[in-house]
């Protein structure tokens, strides 16, 4: 993005000492439905295993039913390749296979409560409080494009298409994740790839939204190529990155961090503890970098690279992994996924997510930027209640708050 009077900056407004800050939001909307539990009277390790399945199988209506799992803490994974609204391709361990068209029917399913409390723990965090990015020109990479409502090349390309191409995550409990009861993508990013479908084509069903799920290594690549209009994919905006695509203002906020076995786990914090032990990130992240960087290599951790992250709960369920490096909202969402393991320590990093774009369609972001503007005062809080203020309880310590209002330089 450029310096001067077309820049505006997102502020973060998390507070440094909460585990998992919370991002902008705004007005609660009143009368919200209370969502479906996925697998009422299940075990945590039934719900993990069936995820996990369900993450493989990328298919709407006409597909197998995911099969239980044992009930030993294991949860299989799978392959699967599918055509229509939701297609894409699912990694994981184990096995189980699907294809199918996704028609985006049935009911809008929920989730369990959140295992939260104590257990969350702080027990083992930096010296030091995370410090936001900075690039190498002293510019804030938050910094995006002035909201506009305008119509350009980008924009009409949509319309014309009747369809907006979405990259997002199936393997992301309460973030982007495939529900296994109704076979439709689900999660806090999911409402807000609506919102934009709202804006720009006037309606959010399969017949606008075509989502298609990608590895985290893949979202660059897609969106340079022009696979997807654009990715909302709990993605970092970070310097590197935005040397190859544009992002919009920030929507939430995170920060790197340590999830572990509640029960004997081998690794404490990024300390002397990490050397020689297995960590387990996904490959193309801001986890991958940090841990790549001098200041964490030199803690002598395994590294252990995996396609997504619910691979890394696998792993650490295997016992393949011993700890796993990922972000405190990310992290948060997988402890409630499976109870035995719990975040220790605070977040190593500060980083914003924001919608990410191609760099050529920057009426685009001028147009989500403005979404967002909008999205935060009317529709972030409600979308953050559903789906994550269970999760986020004991992370944070306090609700979260509307951002500084940004700053237009």
């Amino acid at each position: 993005m450029t310096a001067g009077r077309d820049v505006h900056t997102q502020r973060s407004a998390a507070g440094a000492a909460g585990r998992t800050p919370p991002a902008p939001g705004g007005r609660s909307a009143p009368g919200r439905r209370t969502p479906r539990r996925a697998r009422p009277g299940g075990s945590a390790a039934v719900l993990a295993a069936v995820l996990a399945l369900a993450a493989g199988v990328v298919a709407g209506t006409g597909c197998a039913a995911p099969q239980p799992a044992p009930h030993d803490g294991r949860r299989a994974g799978g392959t699967g390749d599918g055509r229509g609204p939701e297609a894409g391709r699912g990694e994981g361990l184990g096995s189980g296979h699907g294809n199918g068209n996704a028609d985006g029917t049935g009911h809008a399913g929920g989730r369990p409560a959140a295992a939260t409390g104590p257990d969350a723990g702080t027990d083992s965090g930096p010296d030091d409080e995370p410090v936001p990015e900075k690039c190498a020109d002293g510019s804030d990479p938050a910094e995006s494009l002035e909201p506009s409502s305008a119509s350009g090349k980008a924009v009409e390309r949509i319309r014309k298409a009747g369809k907006l191409v979405v990259g997002v995550d199936q393997n992301s409990y309460l973030w982007g994740y495939r529900n296994p009861v109704t076979r439709r993508i689900e999660g806090f990013d999911i409402e807000l790839v609506k919102a934009i479908a709202r804006d720009l084509l006037g309606g959010d069903g399969p017949d606008r939204i075509t989502y298609r799920t990608i590895p985290t290594d893949q979202r660059i690549p897609a969106l340079r190529k022009g696979d997807v209009d654009m990715v909302v994919r709990t993605m970092t905006i970070d310097c590197e990155r935005k040397k190859q695509v544009a992002f919009s203002t920030a929507y939430f906020q995170a920060g790197q961090q340590l999830l572990v076995p509640k029960k004997n786990a081998r690794v404490k914090g990024f300390d002397a503890t990490m050397r020689g032990k297995r960590v387990c990130y996904a490959s193309g992240s801001t986890a991958q970098k940090m841990m790549k960087s001098h200041k964490y290599a030199e803690l002598g951790a395994r590294p252990v690279v995996v396609p997504n992250q619910l691979d890394c709960l696998v792993r650490l369920q295997l016992d393949e992994a011993d700890a796993i490096v990922t972000d405190s909202a990310l992290a948060a969402g997988q402890a409630a996924q499976d109870p035995s393991v719990r975040l220790i320590g605070k977040p190593q990093t500060s980083e914003p997510y924001g919608v990410a774009m191609n760099r050529n369609d920057t009426d685009l972001v001028r147009r989500v930027n403005k979404v967002l503007e909008d999205y935060r005062e009317h529709g972030w809080k409600r979308a953050y209640k559903r789906w994550l203020s269970d999760a986020m309880v004991g992370t944070e310590g306090k609700e979260p708050a509307p951002p500084d209002p940004p700053d237009h330089e």
